[in-house]
């Protein structure tokens, strides 16, 4: 991939017509492919439509990375229970937003996608939770819904002959436990948001106790163009076991931030090239792979390949692909203590290693951070940590502590520095590191 040139690295698939007028009407979808894959969709057998998707390797892209095929797979049939998709568009994690703007853009593309992942399932009744605050995205969802509505990609007939589909579109109040998906089970029910206890696995006992399938935004719109330009295709991207395309959302210090839609194994070399680098006259100090809740690598990683196997094998995860980047001015210390204040307060509260552990997180780093600290509480840091890392009911606690252990692996002198300093080294009435020409370019971090 390195030989190639900047531009013939991305592979513009989802956002392909996202800078076209009009980009998110149904005409304009059409008009780009829209609904070509449906029929051929409808055309197979659901069987046969769940094992090309799994033979196509696509795989989840909300985080986890579980094969998209092999989890419609597990829904059981013949049982008699209605089966349900769910659509987790509560999309959180600071230093992500792909969902968002795929929503906003290119709506149709998970509607088509929803079509045929029903067909395949069985399923008549789709939900599409949508994190509650982006006021304009649920609006152009619903307008979308309601388009396909009217040209028969839904309601009556919408699966073949007798076939009928229905999608609802609900608004989640804001609450980031919600993205976990027992979670977002319960909140959809109407009950308090958190997590369950596994098993029963959704796909046993989900939505109303009933079979469920939850998968991500990015997940259900990649495959209609899986389906219409063949597994193959598809297969032809990206690495063996992390193949095809996928949205990098590249934030931070540098000089172009927005999405990148590349094939999985990029580097963040390779993205900064199409970016521009960081903001000039500045360096990269550390960065996340998939968002906050991924452990931080730093710039020794600019060429470790961005697939799961890659990531994982150098000490992180991909997770949603959020690459946040942040350059030599900014408080590693700093940073790690809004990330953890962000995960105490969206704690649900349920388990007491979470609850308890991310509030005095919380209270160490502010210390640490205000120069009040003492060198001991920097083991009892990583103490504490490691009482919350899979310990706690759900994967929110241990995305609180990754960036505790990954920020003591790296960056543990900047820890003493301010403890034995009595201060931040990094406070503009200290020093001068945060002077910059251009005071827009200090993007703090999204909490």
């Amino acid at each position: 991939m390195g030989e190639q040139s900047p531009e013939k690295l991305l592979t513009p698939v989802l956002s392909a017509s996202w800078d076209q007028e009009d980009s998110w009407t149904l005409d304009n979808y059409r008009a780009h492919g829209g609904y070509r894959a449906l029929p051929k969709a409808l055309a197979m057998p659901p069987d046969e439509v769940i094992a090309y998707v799994k033979d196509s390797g696509l795989r989840g892209r909300g985080g986890a990375g579980f094969p998209t095929g092999m989890k419609w797979q597990f829904i059981p049939q013949g049982d008699g229970k209605p089966h349900y998709l769910v659509v987790n568009a509560d999309e959180s994690e600071p230093g992500t937003c792909k969902d968002i703007p795929l929503l906003y853009a290119s709506p149709h593309a998970l509607i088509e996608g929803i079509v045929i992942a029903c067909h395949a399932i069985r399923s008549h009744h789709a939900f599409v939770y949508l994190r509650g605050e982006v006021v304009p995205v649920l609006r152009r969802l619903q307008a979308a819904v309601a388009e396909a509505y009217r040209a028969g990609y839904l309601g009556k007939g919408a699966l073949g002959a007798g076939g009928d589909l229905d999608i609802t579109v609900h608004a989640g109040a804001g609450a980031y436990i919600c993205g976990e998906e027992t979670a977002l089970l319960d909140s959809l029910e109407g009950r308090r948001g958190q997590p369950r206890l596994r098993p029963p696995f959704p796909a046993v006992a989900g939505l109303y106790a009933c079979p469920t399938v939850v998968n991500n935004v990015e997940s259900i719109a990649s495959v209609p163009a899986i389906i219409d330009r063949g597994k193959e295709w598809f297969r032809s991207m990206g690495s063996e076991k992390s193949p095809g395309f996928t949205l990098y959302s590249l934030s931070g210090h540098v000089a172009r931030p927005g999405q990148y839609e590349a094939p999985l194994g990029i580097t963040l070399r390779e993205l900064l090239d199409l970016s521009g680098g960081m903001r000039p006259g500045h360096r990269l100090k550390f960065w996340t792979p998939g968002g906050s809740s991924t452990p931080m690598f730093t710039d020794e990683h600019l060429d470790v390949p961005l697939d799961y196997e890659g990531v994982g094998a150098a000490g992180s995860m991909l997770g949603t692909k959020a690459l946040q980047c942040f350059d030599e001015t900014t408080c590693v210390v700093r940073a790690v203590t809004r990330w953890t204040e962000f995960y105490a307060h969206e704690s649900c509260g349920k388990c007491t290693p979470c609850r308890e552990g991310t509030y005095w997180l919380v209270q160490l780093l502010r210390d640490i951070e205000a120069g009040k600290g003492l060198l001991s509480d920097i083991d009892k840091l990583a103490d504490i940590a490691d009482n919350i890392n899979g310990k706690s009911f759900c994967a929110l606690g241990d995305g609180a502590a990754s960036p505790i252990f990954s920020s003591l692996k790296y960056f543990r002198e900047e820890y003493e520095q301010h403890i034995t300093q009595r201060g931040c080294p990094f406070d503009p009435a200290r020093s001068t590191a945060w002077a910059d020409d251009d005071s827009s370019a200090h993007l703090e971090v999204n909490a």
